[in-house]
């Protein structure tokens, strides 16, 4: 007996962005995490929801598109999602008819007489398949086509596996920018989500998710985890240089903690006012560790967005936690507003106030030396931390926001590893008291 077809709650969450009323609209994931299929599947609709419509997939090899979305993916969708509808290939010129005349054109971006041909039809939706291989200005020659009049919105479909920060579809649906000009784009009619391989695990083999997960720690993240990767010049940390271990447990939580000679929490405040403060950089809240031999630890990322009184309770709560000898707070922001918030809560806080009077990269360097020599561990994966560490370079740091987190990084390991011992004992134990909400 053969099983009702229904999309994963992932593709139903793409196909609600599909329906809305973005023009542009990007799907970026893993491999194998259903993109292609749901935006095949999205085309197929909209050709058949309007007779007569043109609608163009395309690759920058039609070779490529041959032997994956025409050999594969298509004949699939077709049969899963409309078994009922009749439709032959024509390999002449590599379209489909439907049996309302709406057509759907197969073609490749690598050949010139091909583009021509492109070059005099329009079309009311341009689907640009695995994007990362097509330039900037293939697309936008191809956006010069979606122009068919007809009673469906234009659309432009993109699917990839995340390429760098530096490709186009980073700067354009990341950054919200014109790539070449650095022009601002009107957001309203962009949109984006990730699709990974853990979401479409119903329709993959466990042997296929192993695979995934045994690949080396760039290639896990792109094709895994649905991560562009970092392409700053000079970049003082890579993915590939993370050492990691298993990330703590309540079961390994006091034995990891008894390994540590010292362990702080260090806080990178921002002007976050709250939850709901999405306009504002994150809190950064990190805690770090040093072993007996001097080797550093990297225990939790705590950072958030809350209000004063919020991230101030959450660094105190994991000062008692993990048992840490203090909290180190950068005093730039806000003045003495930060001692002030956190001593409100706990007057006899373990405190030490920093002053950042050297840039951001100044001070990351020395701490991206002891990766280097391989004295810093990371218990578990901290994607968006790491991330950021890996914008930084010697001439600054090159993200889209403030590095809150990895800015916490820098002044925990500083504290721990690159600064004089502190004259306290080597484990204080903070005094118990009632945090309240």
């Amino acid at each position: 007996m053969k099983h009702a077809f229904s999309l994963t709650p992932d593709q139903r969450a793409a196909n609600r962005l599909l329906g809305g009323s973005a023009t542009h609209i990007l799907l970026r994931g893993g491999a194998r995490s259903g993109k292609t299929f749901v935006l095949v599947r999205a085309l197929v609709i909209r050709a058949l929801k309007a007779a007569g419509t043109r609608h163009g997939i395309f690759r920058h090899r039609l070779n490529a598109l041959r032997a994956t979305v025409l050999a594969d993916t298509f004949p699939t969708v077709m049969r899963r999602c409309f078994p009922t509808v009749p439709w032959s290939l024509s390999r002449t010129d590599w379209t489909v008819e439907m049996p309302n005349g709406s057509v759907i054109l197969f073609g490749g971006l690598d050949d010139e007489d091909r583009t021509e041909k492109i070059l005099g039809l329009e079309f009311a939706t341009v689907y640009l398949n695995e994007a990362s291989q097509i330039t900037y200005g293939a697309r936008n020659m191809l956006l010069t086509r979606l122009a068919q009049k007809s009673p469906l919105a234009l659309k432009e479909y993109i699917d990839a596996n995340p390429p760098t920060t530096a490709h186009w579809l980073y700067r354009v649906f990341e950054g919200g920018m014109d790539p070449t000009s650095g022009t601002p784009l009107d957001c309203a009619r962009y949109a984006t989500m990730r699709l990974n391989p853990d979401g479409n695990r119903a329709n993959l083999s466990p042997e296929y998710m192993a695979q995934l997960e045994a690949l080396p720690e760039r290639e896990r993240r792109r094709f895994m985890l649905g991560e562009y990767q970092q392409a700053v010049d000079g970049a003082l940390w890579r993915m590939e240089d993370f050492r990691r271990t298993a990330a703590v447990t309540p079961a390994t939580h006091a034995s990891v903690t008894r390994d540590m000679r010292r362990i702080v929490v260090a806080v990178d405040p921002s002007g976050c006012s709250g939850p709901e403060d999405t306009r504002s950089d994150e809190i950064g809240i990190v805690v770090c560790g040093v072993d007996a031999g001097g080797n550093g630890h990297v225990l939790a990322d705590l950072s958030r967005r809350d209000s004063p009184a919020g991230w101030a309770r959450a660094a105190l709560q994991a000062q008692m936690d993990w048992g840490a000898e203090r909290i180190v707070a950068e005093h730039n922001f806000g003045g003495a507003l930060v001692e002030a918030t956190l001593r409100g809560i706990n007057p006899n806080a373990a405190l030490r106030m920093v002053t950042a009077s050297r840039g951001k990269a100044a001070r990351a360097e020395p701490v991206a030396a002891l990766y280097e020599q391989g004295r810093v561990t990371h218990h578990g994966s901290f994607v968006t931390l790491e991330e950021q560490l890996c914008q930084f370079s010697a001439s600054g740091y090159h993200g889209p926001h403030s590095p809150d987190r990895a800015d916490a990084l820098v002044w925990a390991l500083t504290d721990l590893m690159l600064s004089a011992p502190p004259a306290a004992p080597a484990r204080w134990v903070p005094t118990r008291f009632t945090l309240g909400r």
